[in-house]
């Protein structure tokens, strides 16, 4: 096949096809022919090209109508208008439908060559930009798992694996374990990275009287207070992938529904009559067994089964402990890079034994949030043991000498009466207070610290009106 590229000729005029022909195949590329737009659409659908030569007036669709048919599958493609009435509105209306140029009849042969390899280079150039964008979104995303341990080979060789499919995966494992740091590099590892969206939602933070509309959209008036028209999630995300985390916590009735999207790839918006076609990857996880959700019957068995095709299972940092160091290290430099710390990356050796023997119950987000309070309150460059909370260093241990939880209940007079919100109040107010305390008073840090968003902290601070 020659190097020089595939070129793709639609002209109703046999001289003209034959002409075009013979001069561009002369000059090293290979030709296609097509006399109508029709014929052309059918070749592309086959093959792709990196120009397309169009003649503006054919029988049939039309040279305008077949260039926004052609630029509609395919954003980036190359096509020069050719025609004998190149009107000066002509040439606008195909510019400004997407045409790379415009040329008219008679034209010179060198004319043609230096255009199409003007429109090569160009065809060229965006396919490099688009390879080394989605290298970069890739790379950065990998850089985001880290591990080196065999557990976590076995996950990069499976999301290697399945990205490219079109599958539904499900990702298993205990909370903190990225899950949906996997869900973005399965999405950013496949084609879909450049033709839609990675859109992620919550499942358990969202009202199940609202999950539908958040999932699905609603017209104008479907419900009380729906007082405009809404895009569904799965709209947004059509053409990519769509992360649905805690799906164990979707309500019956919307585990129906989204059963049918699997099933036909499309769905109603709530309040309208006609099904939308979508295409849309599901990635879904929970930190549930689902299998016994299934027995027990709170979730659908055929449902699962649409959802499991791809099982991804993340296992526990305390079961992967090779991996605490450089996980740590990649906390570090993170964390250094955001508060403008020069913390060593190298940790002393009582330090890391204290990390490796902790069991870590909530998994790399806890490991995580432990090195951005170390990076934090280090008073040198380095990370020592007086950093880490006191739980890490003994997980026996009373926090900041105030009892634990479960010392807390045991010790409570129940025979006075207590008051369950009061004392789940004051449980509240010190972890705030110390949280606080941990990142001098940047909310947003400690909100983060704690797990929670950032209004929720500040409502939580309003209320029980604690002085920062």
């Amino acid at each position: 096949m020659p190097k020089k590229g595939n070129i793709l000729v639609v002209d109703d005029e046999e001289v003209m096809r034959d002409v075009l022909e013979s001069l561009i195949s002369a000059d090293g590329y290979r030709v296609d022919l097509a006399k109508t737009g029709e014929e052309g659409l059918a070749r592309l659908s086959d093959r792709t090209y990196d120009v397309v030569l169009l003649d503006v007036s054919m029988p049939g669709i039309g040279g305008l109508r077949t260039l926004e048919e052609i630029l509609r599958v395919d954003r980036e493609a190359v096509v020069i208008m050719i025609t004998a009435y190149a009107t000066f509105e002509t040439a606008i209306a195909a510019w400004q439908l997407g045409a790379f140029n415009c040329i008219r009849k008679p034209f010179e042969n060198e004319q043609i060559l230096k255009t199409i390899a003007a429109g090569i280079s160009r065809r060229r150039g965006e396919e490099e930009r688009r390879i080394l964008r989605r290298t970069l979104r890739q790379s950065a995303d990998r850089k985001r798992i880290v591990g080196s341990s065999a557990a976590m080979r076995e996950v990069y060789d499976l999301i290697e694996q399945v990205a490219p499919a079109r599958s539904t995966v499900l990702i298993t494992g205990e909370s903190g374990t990225g899950k949906e740091v996997v869900s973005r590099a399965i999405h950013f590892s496949s084609p879909r990275a450049e033709s839609g969206q990675f859109v992620a939602v919550n499942c358990s933070n969202i009202p199940s009287d609202l999950l539908e509309s958040e999932l699905f959209g609603h017209t104008k008036g479907a419900f009380t207070g729906a007082i405009a028209a809404k895009k569904g999630l799965f709209e947004v995300a059509d053409g990519g992938s769509i992360f649905l985390d805690e799906i164990s916590t979707i309500p019956p009735e919307t585990q129906a529904r989204l059963l049918r999207v699997i099933q036909e790839r499309e769905f109603t918006s709530l309040g309208d009559t006609h099904p939308r076609r979508v295409d849309v990857r599901i990635i879904a996880a929970t930190n549930t067994d689902l299998q016994r959700a299934v027995k027990s019957g709170e979730f659908r068995e055929d449902l699962f089964y649409r959802l499991n095709v791809i099982n991804i299972h993340l296992p526990p940092l305390r079961n992967r402990r090779e991996d605490i160091l450089p996980l740590a290290q990649h906390f570090i430099r993170k964390y250094n890079e955001e508060n403008g710390r020069v913390i060593t990356e190298q940790l002393a050796p009582e330090v890391l034994r204290t990390l490796e023997s902790y069991p870590w119950p909530g998994n790399v987000r806890e490991l995580e949030t432990a090195i951005e309070r170390a990076v934090i309150v280090a008073r040198s460059n380095e990370i020592t043991l007086d950093c880490l909370r006191e739980e890490i260093l003994n997980p026996d241990l009373r926090v900041s000498g105030q009892p634990s939880l479960a010392e807390s209940l045991t010790s409570l007079d129940l025979s006075r009466g207590i008051s369950f919100y009061d004392e789940v109040s004051r449980f509240e107010i010190e972890l705030i207070r110390r949280a606080m305390e941990i990142t001098g008073g940047h909310q947003s840090r400690a909100a983060k610290l704690l797990g929670m968003n950032n209004t929720t902290l500040n409502s939580k601070i309003k209320v029980y009106n604690i002085r920062i």
